[in-house]
């Protein structure tokens, strides 16, 4: 969502082989609306999950990179836990700054209006585009509008993600980790983020460097180059492992998470960090390290 003067807003490894990125509601009986009945069915929750898919391939097809990010991002890894099931009202999107244009028309072919005062206010680095909402059971609407938040280039919240040369991993969205990170950096989380951060580790297929697979180093070379960043990721890293007692996760794979938040947080403390970064850490909380973020809605009249 767009901001002020900064933008808001038994798992083992799986063989290489195995078709990770499929599509996670294929099969499912669609309940339009509804809400979870614990058989399979598709809820709001993933009306929104193939709303978001069904514009990345239309961007696709005109040759534009369009990529999730936020919850539904993590719904593309998580789709099969109940305890990642919830309501989603917007989506929220990143694309390459140097397709803007292209991104605006594919979203005027898609019938949403871009609220272009997002644009202005943000320098160009975020846009949102809204249109009346088309999902429902035919006694009603699931929300009012579906709104779309398009960051361009980087992930900007609360700490700035660089996301330039990362968004071809995954076929939907950014990898598993840029989606980790993007709820690892939040300044004050809410319990809905940790729980997200802890199942991502839950099903992610091991260390690697692939789509589904957990970067630490990647993580910890992020954090070199920003304190606060590092303060927040490592803040909610200990967040989360307070969490894993009431995750609902069966032992092993409790086991399984603790120790791959063992393994990022030695990441994140070990890996390099330069003089200005060392300069930073003496100031520490004294000033602050975080973005400040406001919503915008529609444009003040």
């Amino acid at each position: 969502m767009p901001v002020g003067n900064v933008p808001r807003r038994s798992r083992g490894p799986v063989p290489v082989q195995a078709k990770r990125f499929a599509d996670p509601l294929r099969g499912q009986t669609r309940l339009m609306g509804g809400q979870h009945q614990g058989d399979g069915s598709v809820t709001t929750s993933d009306l929104m999950a193939q709303e978001g898919r069904s514009i990345v391939d239309t961007a696709r097809t005109r040759g534009v990179v369009l990529r999730l990010l936020g919850g539904l991002a993590v719904h593309e890894y998580c789709a099969g836990l109940v305890v990642c099931l919830r309501h989603h009202v917007d989506l929220d999107m990143v694309a390459p700054r140097r397709q803007t244009r292209a991104v605006v028309g594919v979203f005027d072919e898609l019938g949403y209006r871009e609220r272009v005062h997002v644009r202005q206010v943000t320098k160009g680095l975020q846009a949102q585009f809204a249109r009346e909402c088309v999902h429902g059971d035919g006694t009603g609407r699931a929300h009012a509008a579906d709104k779309v938040d398009i960051f361009f280039d980087s992930f900007l919240l609360d700490h700035r993600i660089d996301l330039r040369g990362r968004l071809t991993q995954h076929p939907y969205a950014v990898s598993l980790t840029d989606a980790l990170a993007a709820k690892l950096q939040m300044h004050e989380p809410e319990p809905r983020d940790l729980r997200d951060a802890v199942m991502l580790l839950t099903v992610c297929h091991g260390e690697g460097t692939a789509a589904d697979e957990l970067d630490a180093d990647y993580l910890g070379a992020l954090c070199a180059r920003d304190w606060g960043l590092f303060y927040d990721v490592a803040r909610n890293l200990r967040r989360c492992g307070e969490e894993l007692g009431g995750a609902g996760l069966e032992p092993g794979d409790r086991a399984r998470v603790n120790g791959l938040l063992a393994r990022l947080t030695g990441a994140v403390e070990d890996a390099p960090k330069r003089l200005r970064w060392r300069a930073r850490a003496r100031i520490g909380t004294r000033r602050r390290w975080w973005n400040t973020v406001e919503e915008q809605g529609e444009a003040a009249s």
